[in-house]
């Protein structure tokens, strides 16, 4: 009878919600609350392809999940189509990326976004842009230039139908421009490290900050995990959304195998990045082909750049370094006359706009004048990044992608700056290796007792005197076990050389752990494997520690329906397993019972970083072992008892681990449940392969972050190329290919892009044929 009203509560919620959508409807600009089905057909059908400034005619095939596939006989044409396509296919979702990257929220989302804004605008992702550009290469400045031509021919052409979320959310289609793009380039590139940062300043002052700061150092927490389930939508929360995100491959494996251990006879690369699991995805497949260019992979929304994929030389693939790109400097003591200060107006949809003030120093914008950043009073925090920097991550991806061996792929990497990447390669002599594309600043080390750096402190100062790129870090070619991996791990050392200090927070290291031991239990690894490879789901530490637990709860009798659960299990977190059921409710009791035990009991202790897995793995048992007996004997009995209730609620790991299908529009308030299309049971967990990551399990969660796009390359055949998205193609609300290739994801299938021009003829039927302007057919389709 108690869970009377609360039913009765949400059954209210829910007919309320439907009332208010219906009612809704009938409004103009809600046809993104009930989109029409749309066919590939009837997309391609309203292509942008008239009055086109091109060369040459530009012929895009499409095959049928809409991959286009582009043969151009002019790079700066390839370039316009790659351009006209990402505005057709993704639109809306790069109108919103690039709010984002310019802080302007709040057009859309009203006086809720306000903050937000403001601490966007401060952290500034356009800063670098003008002197960016003006540094660029002359083929860089020509192909971006076209591609933004391309994208805002689309854009215009959208003015006629804009896509649903336009009316919704208020927007009108907007010319882009250079900046816009460089903007979005370095919101993509987003230093992960930001999140744990911003975490430990909401710490900073309080009793034991010293003792939390240095077992942050130990356990190197990962800066991309959730840190708890996030509950209702928040300024803070929407922040840190936006930060996880769309940093560029937060998480992401990678794997290369030397020819002499593949089953082909050629060298193999698979690579899986980990990002946000709403749709559409921040990946687009594509295929081109022009003079300079002649490959197949995966861009980002907006962006003219490869980010992974395979040319018919080289396959590569990257993961974040988790290097720190960034460092905090107190600038309080600064003198007034380095400190300089502007007003930004913030405009807000259905409200009045409001001003802010935005301050930068030599070491930075001072983000500590965002509410959103925790501080202390009187104190002023800056943040000094590579992303302020003039770096050219566009120059170096371009040339990557048309590298023809391991050394010039290496070589593409000097000046790029952010986000820092391991990115390996296989080519097709048999070769594979790893490099460190990254700048960051020559550290002697990092500090041992406070994140944040004293500004009037030379000493302090001085790395950022001399910036360190993919030149001065160590690479590998060829290592003898024939195998390479990546998996964000802490850096180890590389062809005989150690790093200098990149970083404090990484990976635990059991993803990395995982993938070695696939890779070594077979003599010959196939294509195949690698896909089988990039869908495991078993972490060995979560089994190591759920026998350690075990047999601390040996005498614990409410532990009786965990262990009967938890016997003989080998980590595996499979969707219909009921080992990792318990094995989730029976750390997080223990979790909050240790915090409490230690005094971070309530809000601090619950988001704040000790219940991120790094921690769990690195201090849990040590925490419980030292307690004294009577206390942790007591802690036991009531952890166990909690979690054996939780346990007796749902059948299954899947039954509480979901994988929704959900177009980000999810996230508004009241609106967001009508955006979800579904949800259904999925496996994997924080630091499994197949990566779905979640914090402290309380009951049913979705998980929104973690492997959302699948790379396979074969390089003993140009047209052995296999790529998935965790979604669909097509951006556009009701279309045919929005959510497509999510049964192809959740099964290990996947499409493949071959690089053979009668391969691409035969697999890719639908032809969009663009002429220039001047001719009198500007396209033509059978």
């Amino acid at each position: 009878m108690r869970r009377q009203p609360a039913t009765l509560s949400r059954r209210a919620r829910r007919l309320a919600r439907t009332l208010l959508l219906a009612a809704l409807a009938l409004l103009p600009g809600c046809a993104a609350l009930a989109p029409r089905a749309v066919t590939i057909e009837q997309r391609l059908a309203v292509f942008p392809a008239e009055g086109l400034p091109l060369e040459r005619p530009v012929t895009i095939r499409w095959n049928d999940h809409l991959v286009p596939w582009i043969e151009a006989e002019t790079d700066r044409d390839l370039a316009f189509a790659l351009g006209l396509v990402h505005g057709h296919l993704r639109g809306a979702q790069i109108a919103l990326l690039r709010l984002v990257a310019r802080g302007r929220l709040a057009e859309v989302a009203g006086p809720f976004a306000t903050e937000v804004d403001h601490a966007l605008r401060i952290l500034d992702f356009g800063r670098a842009a003008p002197e960016v550009e003006r540094r660029w290469p002359a083929d860089t400045r020509a192909f971006v230039e076209a591609f933004l031509a391309g994208l805002n021919h689309a854009t215009r052409a959208a003015a006629r139908r804009p896509p649903p979320e336009f009316a919704l959310l208020g927007l009108a289609p907007e010319p882009y421009t250079t900046a816009d793009l460089l903007a979005m380039g370095r919101l993509a590139g987003t230093d992960v490290n930001w999140l744990l940062y911003f975490s430990l300043l909401a710490e900073r002052g309080n009793p034991g900050f010293a003792r939390l700061w240095q077992r942050a150092l130990e356990a190197g927490a990962s800066a991309a995990e959730p840190a708890a389930q996030e509950g209702t939508a928040t300024p803070h929360a929407a922040f840190r959304a936006i930060l996880a995100g769309t940093a560029s491959r937060a998480g992401s494996n990678t794997v290369a195998v030397a020819a002499r251990r593949s089953a082909t006879g050629g060298a193999l690369l698979a690579s899986d990045p980990h990002l946000s699991l709403n749709l559409p995805n921040l990946w687009l497949a594509v295929g081109m082909r022009s003079p300079s260019f002649h490959a197949v992979g995966l861009m980002v929304a907006g962006l003219p750049i490869l980010g992974l994929g395979r040319n018919p030389h080289l396959a590569w693939g990257g993961t974040n370094m988790r290097a720190a790109s960034s460092d905090l400097f107190d600038v309080s003591r600064l003198p007034p006359a380095e400190i300089r200060e502007h007003r930004v107006t913030l405009r807000r949809r259905l409200w009045p706009d409001t001003e802010r003030t935005v301050r930068t120093t030599p070491h930075g914008p001072i983000v500590t004048d965002a509410s959103l950043v925790p501080s202390r009073p009187g104190e002023a925090i800056a943040l000094r990044w590579i992303g302020h920097e003039p770096t050219d991550e566009i120059t170096s991806l371009l040339r990557a992608a048309r590298a023809r061996d391991g050394a010039e792929f290496r070589a593409a990497f000097a000046g790029f700056g952010v986000s820092p990447q391991n990115m390996l390669w296989a080519s097709r002599d048999g070769r594979i290796g790893r490099l460190m594309a990254a700048t960051l600043p020559s550290r002697p080390g990092f500090p041992a007792e406070d994140p944040v750096l004293d500004a009037a402190d030379p000493a302090a100062t001085a790395p950022w005197s001399r910036l360190l790129d993919s030149r001065d870090l160590p690479f590998v070619e060829d290592p003898p076990e024939g195998v390479l991996a990546s998996a964000n791990e802490r850096p180890e050392p590389l062809g005989g050389r150690v790093p200098p200090p990149l970083g404090v927070f990484f990976s635990d290291g059991d993803r990395f752990e995982r993938l070695h031991a696939l890779l070594a239990a077979r003599e010959r690894v196939s294509p195949a494997d690698l896909m089988a490879l990039q869908t495991d789901t078993l972490s060995p530490k979560a089994a190591r520690l759920a026998a350690a637990l075990l047999r601390r709860l040996r005498d614990v009798p409410e532990a009786a329906p965990l262990a009967a659960a938890l016997a003989g299990w080998d980590g595996d977190y499979r969707a219909d397993a009921r080992a990792p059921l318990a094995f989730e409710f029976l750390i997080r009791h223990l979790v909050l019972a240790v915090l409490a035990e230690n005094g971070r009991d309530g809000a601090a202790g619950r988001r704040g970083p000790e219940t991120q897995w790094n921690f769990i793995t690195t201090f849990l048992l040590r925490d419980l072992d030292a307690l004294p007996p009577g206390r942790r004997a007591a802690a036991l009995r009531d952890a166990a008892a909690r979690a054996s209730r939780d346990l007796a609620r749902f059948r299954d790991w899947g039954d509480v681990h979901r994988l929704r299908v959900a177009h980000w529009l999810v996230n508004l308030p009241v609106l967001g449940g009508a955006f979800v299309q579904g949800d259904a049971p999925v496996g994997g967990s924080r630091e499994t392969p197949m990566k779905t990551s979640h914090g402290l399990v309380e009951g049913r969660h979705a998980a929104t972050f973690g492997s959302m796009a699948r790379h396979v390359s074969d390089l003993s055949d140009p047209d052995a190329n296999w790529f998935v998205l965790y979604g669909g193609q097509d951006g556009w609300l009701g279309s045919a290919a929005f959510a497509d290739q999510v049964p192809l994801w959740r099964e290990g299938r996947a499409i493949r892009l071959p690089l053979r021009p009668e391969t691409v003829a035969a697999e890719f039927p639908r032809v969009t044929r663009l002429a220039p302007a001047a001719q009198p057919t500007a396209a033509a389709r059978r």
